[in-house]
């Protein structure tokens, strides 16, 4: 099924494995889409997010995949899970009712009073970058680690495909100032949507390692600037952050 009168072009499926992986692997064969195109599925059986977690593939929850290409004298790829960030915002903002709750957290999380609804998955595939996106739209996951919630506990459940529309059209708004404003812009626009400075964060690096400062915002390639309790700073390029009391 395709949606028409959209940012670029939504197809809509009854069900797959992964639309991150239906994408690569469309890449792989030589049968890339226009960039613009979404590739959405009503279920999905083995969605994936950061870390290796599975996705909850929850009826009437948005889970999408689209693609860009990776011109010359693009910001490096990986920035994009910024923009895709910011294009989440944008879309749920206008399906709440309180839209000051929303909060953004490093890398590529967004929060809505402080409780995670969404995920974010970058992914490469030659020339191109595939971002999987995910939102609580119906029903949350169950995780152990953290709380979880659906926008429909706060009110209406938001449609779906109204809500992928508005995502795409967010986007695509997104993925042009990264294009024409570069990198310094799209960290300011996130920085200005994230928690303030001082906020305390506790960052899981892998083999076990925890780092816990306070945030000081971000270095100019995007990497995470955290003070440590002995007065001496950090920096952090890969990790799960979580929000004190989170």
């Amino acid at each position: 099924m395709a949606l028409a009168g959209l940012a670029g072009r939504l197809d809509i499926i009854a069900e797959t494995g992964s639309t991150n992986a239906d994408l690569l692997a469309r890449i792989a064969a030589g049968n890339t889409p226009d960039e613009g195109y979404w590739l959405i599925a009503d279920r999905q059986t083995q969605g994936r997010g950061r870390q290796g977690r599975s996705w909850l593939d929850g009826a009437g929850n948005f889970m999408g995949s689209t693609l860009v290409e990776l011109r010359d004298g693009d910001p490096q790829p990986s920035s994009l899970s910024f923009a895709a960030a910011l294009a989440v915002y944008a879309a749920t903002s206008g399906n709440i009712a309180r839209p000051s709750a929303l909060q953004l957290k490093w890398p590529n999380d967004v929060l809505l009073g402080g409780v995670k609804f969404c995920g974010i998955l970058l992914e490469r595939g030659s020339t191109h970058a595939v971002v999987g996106i995910g939102v609580n739209l119906a029903g949350s996951p169950k995780l152990a680690d953290r709380e979880t919630l659906a926008l429909s506990q706060l009110g209406q459940t938001p449609d779906r495909d109204l809500f992928a529309a508005d995502l795409a059209n967010a986007f695509e708004r997104e993925l042009e100032l990264w294009r024409r404003q570069g990198l310094g812009a799209l960290l300011a626009r996130w920085q200005a949507a994230a928690h303030r400075p001082g906020t305390r964060l506790s960052v899981h690096t892998g083999s076990d390692k925890r780092v816990t400062g306070t945030y000081d915002g971000l270095e100019p390639d995007g990497a995470l600037r955290l003070s440590l309790d002995g007065g001496s700073r950090t920096v952090i390029y890969a990790g799960d952050v979580m929000l004190e009391g989170e």
